[in-house]
């Protein structure tokens, strides 16, 4: 049941008759006029039992895309009715013109259409769908909140595949497609070529110089078929906010730029996330059923406010990896403590494997530490200038442990990693 202004304005009649004849039985009789034809109001409503509620939905939306969810109701009473419709989502999915009011015959239905903007990664699950139904006086009617199940996958963003041709292109340079050719200790012979200035003296083959009569070279390029290993960290660093969105987000964004690009180079690609437990896991996949699997895999996850378990990790890449490969860690840098159980994981791994650890930074660092408006913006300002000193320190204990470092703000970290990677693959350290 539910009351509408009219009756709020009908009560409001009462007060001038009270005013007007100052008697309690003026008041107490209104009153009991309005109660009465409130009940009779809410009696002579159909029943919102009698509505049979549809919701229909795309299955995935990516983060920053918009998409329309379709709420049919079908009447399947004998009276038509006009009811008010409000179609409830979680905020973070951002509906809009939740309410509607339709007007539907008997053994007839209705549609209503409203827009979602998610604003988070996940998945969103729709709420209850409230109908109210005045009775002929419009009054008061009858209210019921229905079930209709309907849930949203908010897939990441992705908003890194723009860099994705650019680095394909320097990729088929480095993979002999055009005339710029590489060396290292982990290429492959691939042909012989009339050498040209600027080649390497050291790959000039004498043996094919000899039988022709001219100098001759050899080009290389980089091995295919290595195993890339990506961990994503889901601790309570990877919650911390970095501008719009969470840490976690940036390590996705990365996650899904490298793997584009390492399976795009012949690579196979795994992807664990983990803290204190391993939280999601693809593998044994490639190409297009990759980059699917690694969204759907992707979307529910979110941080855990727990610290990282480093030995759960090392321990993880050693039972996953039987040869060299390269492991690529997504997470934050913490300079709290120079010898944290991260910095000596790391180095285990980095015996056995390339170990290249990506760490999106704060924006709003640089300008915190450039603040000397206050003196409260000072006191921050020194202790973001310690952290940064700390941070230092952390970098150079990992790279002299074998470990390549990447730092960029959150939008720049996904390209800088893939750079990072391809820097690697020229040079033969894969």
């Amino acid at each position: 049941m539910y009351l509408t202004m009219r009756t709020v304005w009908l009560l409001s009649v009462g007060c001038l008759l009270a005013i007007a004849a100052p008697r309690p039985a003026t008041a107490i009789g209104w009153t009991a006029v309005v109660a009465v034809l409130v009940c009779f109001d809410v009696i002579a409503a159909p029943s919102p039992r009698s509505l049979r509620i549809q919701r229909s939905t795309a299955r995935a939306v990516r983060l920053g895309e918009t998409t329309t969810s379709t709420l049919t109701v079908t009447c399947t009473g004998r009276r038509r009715v006009t009811v008010q419709v409000r179609d409830a989502w979680p905020p973070s999915a951002g509906a809009s013109h939740e309410r509607a009011r339709l007007t539907i015959p008997p053994g007839e239905r209705r549609r209503t259409r409203m827009v979602l903007m998610p604003t988070r990664r996940g998945i969103r699950p729709a709420d209850f769908v409230t109908v109210r139904i005045s009775g002929p006086l419009g009054l008061a009617g009858r209210q019921a909140s229905l079930i209709a199940p309907a849930r949203l996958r908010v897939l990441p963003a992705f908003t890194s595949r723009r860099h994705l041709p650019s680095r394909l292109a320097r990729l088929r340079e480095m993979d002999g497609r055009s005339a710029v050719m590489v060396r290292g200790s982990g290429t492959e012979f691939d042909s012989l070529r009339e050498y040209v200035v600027g080649d390497d003296v050291r790959s000039i083959d004498w043996r094919s110089t000899a039988r022709r009569g001219e100098i001759v070279v050899r080009t290389w390029r980089p091995e295919r078929d290595r195993r890339v290993l990506i961990m994503i960290d889901t601790g309570r660093l990877s919650a911390a906010r970095l501008g719009d969105g969470p840490r976690l987000d940036a390590h996705i964004e990365s996650c899904l730029l490298m793997a584009a690009l390492a399976s795009r180079a012949g690579d196979r690609v795994e992807v664990v996330a983990l803290d204190v437990a391993v939280r999601a896991q693809v593998r044994g996949q490639s190409g297009p059923a990759l980059m699917s699997a690694l969204a759907d895999t992707l979307t529910p996850l979110d941080a855990e406010l727990v610290e990282t378990d480093w030995t759960l990790l090392a321990s993880t890449v050693r039972s996953t990896l039987s040869q060299r490969a390269l492991v690529i860690v997504l997470t934050a840098l913490d300079g709290a403590d120079g010898e944290s159980p991260m910095v000596h994981a790391l180095g285990a791994v980095a015996r056995d494997h390339a170990v290249l650890l990506a760490s999106p930074t704060d924006p709003d660092l640089a300008e915190l530490r450039a603040d000397h408006a206050s003196s409260e913006a000072v006191y921050t300002a020194a202790a973001v200038e310690r952290d940064t000193v700390e941070l230092v320190r952390m970098r150079n204990r990992l790279r002299r442990r074998g470990i390549e470092v990447v730092e960029a703000e959150p939008a720049a970290i996904a390209p800088a990693l893939a750079d990072a990677y391809l820097m690697l693959k020229a040079a033969g350290r894969l």
